[in-house]
């Protein structure tokens, strides 16, 4: 018989299968303080960034959330990526890890920045070892204080992912190669729910660096031509959208035909 939970309360699991009542807020105080920690880390980082830039007037840093934002953002940093080159690559390696860690969303705008700074080559580099550190980073994060989190928010969703990785065990990296390539289920998602449960790291890490350099590609590659886009959704056209998923039904593949000739 299944618990109703009112909107004041939540369960989650405490690690040995069983389900716990809590509170809404469910993070306690020293969970508090790991993730206060990390904020403050990076905002020193930041704070080292801007102290070692020329004195000027930096209000048009802001995390873009329309295009348009974007571009006023690319069109300042233009003129410092020359001559503060290392500068600026900290601070976009530390905002980009940032925001994936604590599921910030535009990461997408971060991409077409880097393609836009950079070009291609570069950018494609830049944005798949960030992304990759910062799903990293929230992998860990997660398994310190994330399980109440993700009872709390998508608990349907964690259930339903957690069967999907217990079925895909012998080949979880296929599966994990197809949910970074394809939109299956957010990326974010992923990164904070697959410690809680049990994705190896090892596992994780490949299939997070492989699987999505094809997206990161299409994403950088506009960002070259970034004043002809007119919405993110003219990033993902339907021949972009079939190639991904073409690509992830490859990886998926062995998995199925496993499965089958078990069956």
């Amino acid at each position: 018989m299944e618990e109703e939970v009112g909107p004041s309360s939540s369960l989650y699991g405490n690690g040995d299968g069983d389900v716990v009542n809590k509170s809404k807020f469910p993070l306690t105080f020293w969970e508090m303080a790991v993730a206060s920690g990390v904020v403050l880390g990076f905002v020193l980082g930041l704070l080292c960034v801007y102290l070692t830039m020329p004195a000027s007037d930096y209000s048009f840093l802001k995390l873009p959330r329309t295009l348009e934002d974007l571009q006023i953002l690319r069109d300042h940093l233009e003129s410092y990526t020359s001559d503060y080159t290392l500068q600026v690559l900290v601070w976009y390696c530390m905002v980009y890890i940032f925001m994936q860690t604590f599921m910030i969303p535009g990461t997408v705008f971060m991409s077409l920045l880097a393609g836009s700074l950079f070009g291609v080559f570069k950018g494609v580099a830049l944005v798949v070892l960030n992304a990759t550190a910062g799903a990293s980073s929230c992998y860990f994060l997660s398994k310190l204080i994330g399980r109440p989190l993700l009872f709390s928010l998508w608990p349907d969703k964690l259930i339903f992912f957690q069967a999907q990785v217990a079925k895909r065990r012998e080949r979880l990296l296929n599966y994990m190669l197809f949910l970074r390539v394809t939109p299956t289920l957010p990326n974010t998602f992923i990164n904070v729910a697959s410690p809680i449960v049990d994705v190896p790291y090892h596992i994780f890490f490949l299939a997070t660096f492989i699987g999505i350099i094809p997206a990161a590609y299409v994403t950088v590659r506009a960002g070259i031509t970034l004043g002809e886009l007119r919405s993110v959704a003219d990033l993902y056209d339907f021949h972009s959208i079939a190639t991904l998923f073409l690509i992830g039904v490859v990886t998926v593949t062995p998995t199925l035909m496993t499965s089958k000739s078990r069956s």
